[in-house]
């Protein structure tokens, strides 16, 4: 484990008061590895989330269309 000595501004300190009361956690360092998962479970890469990939092999299923000029097809000429 890696210790480090932070400085924060008061609001971040009320928010991670708040994070270490809603989860019942020991200490701010548990509040702030709360905070990060959080992040990363909202700000991950979507070809790592599972209900990214679940989606892709259903489109991957689908019947496809073939054209031959996509542009005339849809309009863009």
């Amino acid at each position: 484990m890696v210790q480090a000595l932070v400085s924060i501004d008061e609001n971040t300190n009320r928010v991670l008061n708040v994070v270490k009361a809603k989860y019942g956690l020991r200490d701010k360092g548990q509040a702030i590895q709360v905070v990060v998962e959080k992040y990363i479970e909202e700000e991950n890469e979507p070809e790592l989330r599972l209900e990214f990939i679940k989606k892709m092999k259903q489109i991957e299923k689908q019947k496809s269309v073939r054209v031959k000029d996509f542009a005339k097809r849809y309009g863009l000429v």
